[in-house]
């Protein structure tokens, strides 16, 4: 279908409009100004900060420091994706998502420690060999050669989506009489939660036959994610920003919104109030 390749497209373009301040403490003789970016959904914030690391130094006195984020007292963790730590995090707030950037005091106890994107390319390569193993007990991603790994990395990191999907795509097939992938690759993700992320072992095809929907996994893994009759709706469900129906099968989300690593990342937030 001509539509699900727009969809793969939407996708992978979908930006966030970002406003970077430094943190006040950290301020030097010279006033900071804000510094702007539309950050990308599907990247990691190592990836696409290194203007924003530019522009702060030009008033820091420090030139090897590690830069870190924080948005409203959370601390952001670069191994998440972009649009992830935006859903989670402040998916109700006013746009321009409003970010603030340290050098000093780095939160060992919340952050892991990023120190080139050689850091960032090994834990992306990471997530997508175990989504692999899930979806076809790693036999994709071992057929693949050690330049094809790196093409898929290389379309990430330089924000290019037809050198990214030429590979990725073969991440994506399956037979048609397996009807889906062996497992689905997902992570729900609850800002109120001590957890960092819900993660088993889910079929997209039921033992009967017929496809398993994003509300058939909700009502599995997170059921209070979910709204019942009469109930005053308590949560979003957020993929990519948006609010897919439950209706929609497993096995076509996990192929068209996961995100570059190949997972599925399903953000419950609180709904918004009235």
């Amino acid at each position: 279908m001509a539509d699900d390749k727009d969809v793969l497209r939407d996708v992978w373009f979908g930006r966030i409009p970002t406003c970077f301040t430094l943190n006040p403490d950290e301020a030097t003789e010279r006033e900071a100004e804000p510094y702007y970016l539309l950050l990308p959904r599907v990247s990691y914030l190592p990836l696409v900060t290194d203007k924003v690391k530019k522009h702060f130094l030009k008033v820091m006195k420090a030139e090897d420091v590690e830069m870190w984020f924080e948005y409203e007292g959370t601390p952001l963790k670069w191994h998440y994706p972009v649009g992830v730590l935006f859903d989670l995090h402040a998916s109700n707030t006013v746009l321009p998502w409003s970010i603030t950037v340290h050098f000093k005091s780095f939160p060992d106890q919340d952050l892991l420690h990023c120190p080139s994107n050689s850091v960032v390319e090994a834990h992306f390569m990471s997530s997508i060999k175990e989504a692999d193993a899930l979806k076809h007990k790693s036999q994709v991603i071992n057929d693949m050669q050690k330049k094809d790994h790196k093409q898929l990395w290389m379309g990430l990191q330089n924000d290019k989506f037809d050198q990214f999907w030429a590979m990725n795509r073969k991440l994506m097939e399956y037979s048609t009489e397996e009807g889906g992938f062996r497992y689905i690759p997902f992570r729900i993700y609850q800002t109120s939660s001590d957890r960092p992320f819900i993660q088993k072992l889910f079929r997209p095809v039921s033992p009967e036959g017929s496809a398993h929907t994003l509300g058939d996994l909700l009502n599995e893994m997170y059921p209070d994610a979910l709204t019942r009759d009469g109930e005053k709706k308590r949560y979003q469900v957020l993929i990519h920003g948006i609010e897919p129906l439950l209706e929609t099968p497993l096995q076509w989300l996990s192929e068209h919104l996961s995100h570059p690593d190949n997972f599925l990342h399903i953000c419950v937030v609180p709904a918004p109030t009235d």
